[in-house]
């Protein structure tokens, strides 16, 4: 029996696979921030307003995603996040105004909280034991590739490389939108059967295990992840505008860079903790993006900028997963809570970001490397704190 069933359930991996893609699809707000702040002539603070407002979405509906999975299912859920997003990606078809803008990237973050909150779990329904762990590294090497691409298609766009029926580097929306609706009817046409729903968490339930100093450490540490991952994102190409003089469609390749090298280190770390302990691996993780902060800090040479970059992007890869695990095993009868606990620490995302950007107004984009450092020493501490635990 189950000979016949494995064939037939991998059949279901592609749609599942094809979500991932669109979950990558918020990744865009980097590059696509920074060309709404070339047209609308924004400050680096009122422009970094787009990816803290992304993020902002999931500390309000990390938790609540998971009470509504209970309810309707997880593929529903992801279904909706697809909608939600289909829809956030549509707006700017009709111009790149702030308020529309705002809207738009609201909706996008919406969506991307649902979907970073169901779609994973909705995995483990189809694939199961020794190969779900492969699965969901594959999974984030498929959205790491919509991630990389953002920026050529803005560039392409803006440039008129590829037909843009006027809408310039915007063409970008409308060509992930028809991917999302793709995945929308791929993913509703196609059963999976999911096992009963468990007690949803609440806010209460979570927000308690904060009281746990290494929980608190853990999340605090997950919010310094994020928020390095999406200010590098936002910042990378405005450092080589800014010092070496490129053109944002010239530097936008500092934002595929830096995901080129995440990817590159998320295939590694699976290989690599194979033979090195978690904590010995984040210490070296922590290290490269140390080391690459303070070559920021200290060089305007084009090549140490590309290579700092690769080293954040390398550096960040695995913190997430070492240190999500490390909270899941701490409380081992509370994984629910953990997880949800652990989702809402990408608000991170928002926190840095306008941070980032009121001290790249007041000294330019090395302040906005400053702050970023600050969320490296934490990680350096964590690190100490890991190895003590």
């Amino acid at each position: 029996m189950k000979t016949e069933k494995q064939p037939f359930q991998y059949g279901k991996l592609i749609p599942v696979m094809l979500c991932f893609f669109a979950m990558g699809f918020v990744d865009l707000v980097g590059i696509a921030s920074n060309y709404v702040k070339r047209d609308l002539a924004l400050t680096d603070a009122q422009a970094n307003i787009f990816p803290s407002l992304v993020f902002f979405w999931f500390l309000i509906f990390s938790v609540p995603t998971g009470m509504l999975m209970n309810h309707i299912g997880r593929k529903r859920t992801v279904v909706l996040s697809l909608v939600v997003t289909a829809v956030s990606l549509l707006l700017p078809v009709f111009g790149d105004g702030y308020g529309l803008m705002l809207c738009s990237f609201s909706l996008l973050g919406i969506g991307n909280a649902l979907m970073q909150t169901s779609l994973n779990p909705l995995l483990s329904n189809i694939i199961s034991g020794d190969r779900l762990a492969s699965s969901l590294t594959f999974g984030q090497f498929v959205k790491a590739i919509a991630s990389f691409l953002a920026p050529y298609i803005a560039m392409w766009g803006a440039t008129q490389a590829i037909p843009t029926f006027g809408l310039g580097w915007r063409v970008l929306f409308p060509i992930y939108m028809v991917v999302a609706v793709i995945a929308v009817l791929w993913l509703s046409s196609t059963p999976i059967e999911e096992e009963k729903p468990d007690k949803a968490s609440s806010f209460a339930d979570c927000l308690r295990l904060l009281g746990q100093p290494f929980i608190l450490l853990c999340f605090i540490g997950i919010v310094c992840h994020v928020g390095i991952d999406v200010g590098t994102n936002t910042t990378a190409p405005k450092l080589l505008m800014e010092r070496v003089g490129l053109t944002l469609e010239e530097a936008g390749f500092a934002t595929s860079l830096y995901f080129i090298f995440r990817t590159a280190g998320c295939l590694l770390g699976t290989f690599i903790l194979q033979h090195l302990s978690a904590r010995r691996f984040l210490g070296i993780s922590v290290a490269c993006m140390l080391v690459a902060m303070v070559g920021l800090l200290a060089s305007d040479a084009h090549y140490i900028i590309y290579v700092c970059i690769a080293l954040i992007g390398f550096g960040n890869s695995n913190v997430f997963p070492i240190i999500f695990a490390q909270a899941l095993t701490a409380v081992p009868n509370k994984k629910n809570e953990v997880s949800g606990l652990m989702i809402m620490g990408l608000f991170g995302g928002t926190v840095f970001p306008l941070l980032m950007g009121v001290a790249s107004d007041a000294i330019g984009q090395s302040g906005a490397v400053a702050v970023m450092t600050v969320g490296v020493l934490y990680l350096i501490v964590y690190t100490l704190k890991l190895r003590k635990a």
